[in-house]
Formats: C-alpha cells, structure tokens, sequence
C-alpha cells in the first residue's frame, strides 16, 4: 500500500509539473527553446553524434595491439600417434595452451586516413545536428507569428460585435419608439449574429493555431497556454544579396553540405591505401601436455615446463591482385564525392531562392503594411463621419454597413500585412546571424 501511494503521489507530481509547463504565458526565445529541447529530429540528430564520436573511438582502437589466449583439451581412442611419432591402439590424451600477440606496425596508412575522416564526419554530423535546430526555430518563429496574427484578427472581430450590439441596442430603442422600420432592426441583429459568427471563425483559427505551435513544442494540451506579444516596429529589411553571403559562411546546411566534400576526399583516401602493403608483429607463448595410455608420462609440470616455447616474428603482406575491391572502393568514394558536390550546390540554390523569396516577400508586405495603414486611418475616418451621419438619420443602414465593413476589410488587410512582413524580415535576419537562435 505504501509503494501503491508512493506511485500515486509520483504520478501526481509529475501531471502538475507538466500543467506548469503548459500553463504559463511564453516568450519566443522560450517556445524556441523547449521546442529545440524536445524535437524528435534534433534528438535523432544527438544520437548520430554519439555514433560518430564511437566511430572515432573505433578509429583510434585500431592502432592498439591484439592480445588473445587459448587453451585446448583433447582425447583420441584406438589408434594414435605416440610420443615415438608411430601409431598404435592405445588411448591419448593432450592439453594446450598459448598467448599471442598481433600489433600494426604499418597499416598502409589506412588507420590514419580512417581516423581522419572519423573526425570530418563527425563535424558533418555537428553541423546537421545545428541545421535541425535551425529547420525547428523557423517553424517556431512562423507558428508564434500566426498565433499572434489569430488573437489580433480575433480581437478585431470582437470589437465589430460590440459595434454591432451597440447598434442593435440603439435600433431597438428607435424601433420601440416607431423612428425606423422593424426592417432596419432585423438587419442590424442579421449583422450582429454574422459578426457573432466572425468570432467563432476567429477563436477556431486561433486554437488551430495555439495547436500547431504546442505540437511543435511537443507540449500535451494548450489549456492555459499563451504567448507574449512582440514589440510592434518597422525594421529595416537587408539586401538579399547581403544575407545570402552571410548566410553562405554560417549557415549550418550549408557547413555541413562543405564539410561532406571534405570527408568524402578523406574517404577516398582510405579507400586507396589498399593499395599500400602492410606490416605486423606477431609475438606469443604457449605449451602442451601430452599422455599415452600403459607408457610412461612426465608429470603435468614437466611437461609445461619443457614444452614451454615463445616467438616473435613480423608479417608482410603485399596487394597484387584483389578482385579489383580497392580500384572499385576507390570508384565509389568517387562518386560519393560527387554526390556531395551536388548536394552543396542543391543546398545554394535552395538557401538562395528561400532568401530571395523571403526578400521580395518581406518588401512587398512592408509596402502593403504602409498602405494598408493609411488606408485603414482614411477608412476609420469616413467610418466615423459616417456613423455621426447615421445616428442623426442622414444615412442608410446599408450605406452604415458598408462602411464598416470597408474598415473591417482594410483592418484585416493591416493586420495580415504587417505579420507578414515581420516574418519575412526574421527570417530574412536568422539567416543573416542577426538574431539569437
């Protein structure tokens, strides 16, 4: 019963330490780093690090000797070979035993190439390790973005139903008092039940995208989730041309595609060494016992004693012919090399045209953003002379309606471009190195 309640207890404990986590208002920086922090990718990333520092482990290991013992134990019945070296049925019996050595003196330098390119390929690793990072504090900069972008567009929806029930409440009160028809008063409540319905639409589109950030988050549920909103500015948005080239001497796809060239030259060199002869010394000791059933036979100490030998001696051996294995090894290390040619420029063209897209992308909304604010002041404007000119009877319900609705219309414009743009513009700064990751 104590373990049952030790567990419960445990259980509870560990539920509330996740509703802590969840229930709690974010900042971008943290949403990026819980997200890195719990990314299957990035973790899959971790794990072929850990492969390749074994591999450079494994690299070294091969310039250590190779130690092995034996020992054997036989019996052979009828017929055997004597101690005379003639045989004759008698029963025998023999024991064993040695110690050998093999150490590489010179591997054809195929141990140090291997060793080399250990080491390459594990920066390779490192930089695509990073570049998941980069792949999931994008993803986390747009998702952030669009939440942002659904609570504004939500709060903007909000404030056309107060618009509206106000106006209901005014209709009702001039219909009462026979001022308007009760045609005008079913179609102020007609408009306040479609903005009642903008609502809905807006609150289902900001859960959706509440949802989309807590999965990338890898978080279990967004009740109580929130996010901080970000400073309203106008930057600046650099040239395409200027963060292509920084992003070309850091950017972590790009360092890894490089550093694949590089181990793939290293790996061609490891596979010519088997060109290159090879030379070992081989070193042991051993001894045997020996006994012949009705003869005579030295004791067990005796004989190890006697039989007791050591050796040492050096082994070389000289490629001549093998199958062609090295001339293909070396073709298909070619190849791969090849291979990693074509994914460095993939990778160029890739970054270039993501660049060159979130550019014109980033200037076009900026431009739209700016527009769309002059638009929407000059909208709230007659907006408003319109609803002077409404309440005192000198315009229609459908004029009224209509201008507010050119508002509502020029406000979602606003709002869409300026979170465009400034998604385009961080993006177009992380790859540039101008933002912390």
């Amino acid at each position: 019963m104590k373990s049952l309640r030790l567990t419960a207890a445990a259980i509870l404990i560990s539920m509330a330490g996740a509703a802590a986590v969840q229930a709690r208002t974010w900042t971008l920086d943290e949403c990026i780093a819980y997200a890195i922090e719990h990314n299957l990718t990035v973790k899959g990333r971790e794990l072929e690090m850990k492969s390749g520092e074994l591999e450079i482990t494994e690299s070294k290991n091969a310039f250590l000797p190779n130690v092995s013992a034996s020992a054997s134990q036989s019996f052979n019945f009828g017929r055997g070979l004597n101690s005379q070296n003639t045989y004759e049925n008698r029963n025998t019996s023999s024991f064993q035993w040695g110690l050998s050595a093999s150490m590489p003196l010179f591997q054809g330098l195929q141990d140090v190439r291997r060793l080399k390119y250990a080491r390459i390929n594990l920066r390779t690793l490192l930089y695509q390790h990073e570049a998941a990072k980069d792949d999931v504090t994008l993803n986390i900069i747009s998702s952030y973005l669009q939440v942002l972008y659904s609570q504004e567009v939500l709060a903007t929806a909000e404030a056309q139903v107060e618009l509206s029930d106000y106006e209901v409440g005014r209709q009702e009160a001039l219909a009462e008092s026979g001022k308007i028809p009760e045609v005008d008063l079913l179609a102020a409540r007609s408009q306040l039940e479609q903005d009642r319905l903008s609502v809905i639409n807006a609150k289902n589109d900001l859960t959706n995208s509440f949802l989309d950030l807590a999965q990338l988050m890898r978080l279990e549920s967004i009740e109580d989730f929130d996010v901080v909103p970000l400073q309203s500015t106008d930057p600046s948005i650099p040239s395409a041309a200027e963060v292509y080239d920084a992003a070309m001497s850091r950017n972590n796809s790009i360092l890894a595609s490089r550093n694949g060239i590089k181990a793939a030259d290293a790996y061609i060199s490891v596979a010519r060494a088997g060109y290159i002869p090879r030379l070992s010394l081989n070193a042991g000791l051993g001894s045997s016992y020996y006994k012949l059933n009705g003869m005579y036979n030295p004791s067990f100490g005796a004989q190890m004693r006697n039989n007791y030998s050591t050796y040492f001696g050096f082994s070389l051996s000289i490629p001549i012919f093998d199958a062609f294995n090295t001339r293909n090894s070396i073709r298909r290390a070619k190849v791969q090399r090849l291979n990693a040619v074509l994914q460095l420029d993939q990778a160029s063209t890739e970054l270039y045209r993501t660049i060159q897209r979130a550019y014109y992308n980033a200037t076009g909304a900026r431009d739209k953003y700016v527009t769309s604010l002059t638009t929407e002041e000059a909208t709230r404007v007659a907006f408003e002379a319109m609803q002077e000119k409404y309440n005192i009877g000198r315009a229609t319900p459908n004029e009224f309606e209509l201008s507010k609705t050119n508002l509502l219309k020029n406000t979602l414009s606003r709002i869409s471009a300026h979170y465009e743009y400034l998604l385009r513009h961080r993006i177009l700064l992380f790859y540039q190195g101008d933002i912390n990751r």
